[in-house]
């Protein structure tokens, strides 16, 4: 087989992987740990208390943990799709309007260290999340913000009523938000401080930490585990590593296994070039998406016009050739374009880049130029690639002559506070999403209580549009709202869509499962990885 896997997706708006990796199938009685590399970085700090709380995680990074070790009702099935039950036996809506829930639990859930699972676990683990007051404003309870109440029958059923109608609740369940946790290792009222984590999910996890940073987590299959997940492996090892190089370096020398976020544009290019047979390349249609995002309330961007101009004269196809090669697309829209209710809005609108154009619509709001701006971005949490970006974006808009612009790159423990707090007029996020519907990539950043916590609101999108898309569990049905709201951001921007990236891992040929270790969302399925015969 050819030394690089392509993954495609298998229906519109789901993500499916479709071939083989190289290697014999994989083998969950040895003792021989799979290692894995990352980059993602996690240190204890007054701002970051609980990395791993589910009421408090809310990145890619921390969820890769919490998805091995903290089981759902619910979950995305390895090849993608609608999700399925998981701690569940079943689950429904029993009305009409999608607004009352129930789920069964399987017989004989245990948490890993032997108390029984009940539904009284469900209840307060959710409600948890729901209701727990935390200092940082960016926690992931949005998710789970619509539920009104939660009743309990026996201990095995639970029923959830919602304050409004969503079609997408299935999906919300099965994010590590919605996560079952023990009373006896997690207060109601208080996060669970540090790096420990215990849940009924797949594995067991402990860590290795040094000056308050975690340098290894060891996943053991958790032999009380009971859901739809079969772990292929009986250990598997998530090393920290401070660069990409080093990841790198660590592949090749065979000290880990395998590696995937956060891999280099270089890296992969280098890869996909290699003669080694020994390192197979894997890529994947991805969901993540890049975006400039506005405080729409700065004096700088206030008049749409500015933010307008900008998406003019931005060459989405030369910032996504230039700065990641093949490993990103450009985007029009908020929406991925492999995602149901996609609609290529802001080319629609804006066409091809043009100076031109961006003057006309300074000059009609009466805007002096240059316009004045400072591009924030983070220095240490998108991967390498993220300085060269804001220098091109630098360049593009000054070249025009109607802006001047500079850039300054700050580190993410202070970037997301000062994002959050309104103190960057134009700055630079990414997102991978919790799951893979459009709603997802709309609401985050337009609903009330947003996750930019941006001051913009538009009440057609608020009041109608948002509500009025997840009433439809058709979700071919749901576009129409959907292609609307993607629209309304077009001519108001809001935010400014930029590119949509590919998923990667690269990994030793004797490591099987490696085409279903990353779901649609980019979150790792480390079950899914044995080890097998090197091809």
């Amino acid at each position: 087989m050819n030394r690089k896997t392509l993954v495609l997706p298998a229906v519109i708006g789901l993500l499916a992987p479709a071939l083989a990796a190289c290697g014999g199938s994989g083998s969950g009685d040895g003792d021989d740990a799979i290692t894995v590399g990352t980059t993602d970085a996690f240190a204890i700090s007054k701002e970051v208390p609980a990395p791993f709380d589910p009421a408090y995680a809310y990145d890619a990074g921390s969820w890769n943990l919490l998805r091995q070790t903290v089981q759902t009702l619910m979950a995305m099935p390895r090849g993608g799709g609608d999700p399925q039950p998981e701690a569940a036996e079943s689950c429904r809506f029993t009305d009409t309007g999608n607004e009352r829930y129930a789920c069964t639990l399987r017989k004989g859930l245990t948490f890993s260290d032997g108390k029984p699972l009940t539904a009284a676990d469900v209840k307060f683990s959710i409600e948890r999340v729901r209701d727990i007051k935390i200092k940082d404003p960016s926690g992931s309870d949005g998710l789970v913000a619509n539920v009104e109440e939660i009743e309990t029958q026996g201990d095995r059923e639970v029923v959830f009523h919602l304050k409004t109608p969503d079609a997408t609740f299935p999906f919300k369940l099965a994010t590590p938000t919605a996560g079952i946790i023990s009373k006896d290792h997690y207060s109601k009222n208080k996060l669970r401080e540090g790096f420990e984590i215990s849940g009924s999910g797949p594995y067991t996890a402990e860590q290795e930490v040094e000056d308050d940073r975690l340098v290894k987590t060891v996943f053991t299959k958790n032999p009380k585990y009971k859901g739809q997940f079969t772990p292929q492996s009986d250990k598997v090892e998530l090393r920290n590593f401070a660069d990409t190089a080093s990841m790198g370096k660590a592949l090749e020398d065979g000290d880990i296994d395998l590696m995937t976020r956060t891999m280099s544009p270089q890296q992969v290019k280098e890869l996909d070039g290699s003669s080694d047979k020994k390192i197979d390349l894997v890529e994947m249609q991805g969901l993540e998406i890049r975006y400039l995002a506005f405080n729409t309330q700065a004096p700088t961007v206030k008049n749409k016009a500015v933010r307008q101009a900008i998406a003019q004269i931005v060459d989405r196809g030369a910032l996504a050739s230039s700065v990641y090669g093949s490993t990103a697309d450009p985007l029009f829209s908020l929406v991925p374009s492999s995602v149901t209710g996609h609609a290529n809005s802001f080319f629609n609108k804006y066409g091809d880049p043009s100076p031109a154009k961006a003057r006309s619509l300074l000059n009609k709001a009466n805007i002096s130029t240059p316009v004045k701006l400072t591009l924030h971005y983070t220095t240490d949490h998108y991967g390498p690639g993220t300085k060269k970006e804001f220098e091109l974006l630098k360049k593009q808009l000054n070249a025009s002559g109607l802006f001047d612009v500079s850039i300054k790159g700050t580190p993410w423990s202070t970037f997301r506070a000062a994002e959050r707090d309104g103190k960057y007029d134009v700055y630079g996020m990414g997102w991978f999403p919790d799951f893979p519907d459009a709603d997802n990539f709309l609401a985050p950043f337009l609903d009330k209580d947003n996750f930019l916590g941006s001051p913009y609101v538009n009440r057609d999108i608020n009041d109608q549009l948002i509500p009025t898309s997840r009433r439809e569990a058709d979700r071919l049905t749901a576009s129409k709202s959907i292609r609307k709201i993607q629209d309304i951001v077009a001519e108001d921007v809001p935010v400014l869509p930029l590119w949509q990236g590919k998923q990667y891992i690269a990994a030793r040929d004797d490591i099987t499962g490696v085409q279903w270790a990353l779901n649609s969302s980019s979150n790792l399925q480390l079950w899914e990885l044995g080890r097998g015969v090197s091809g």
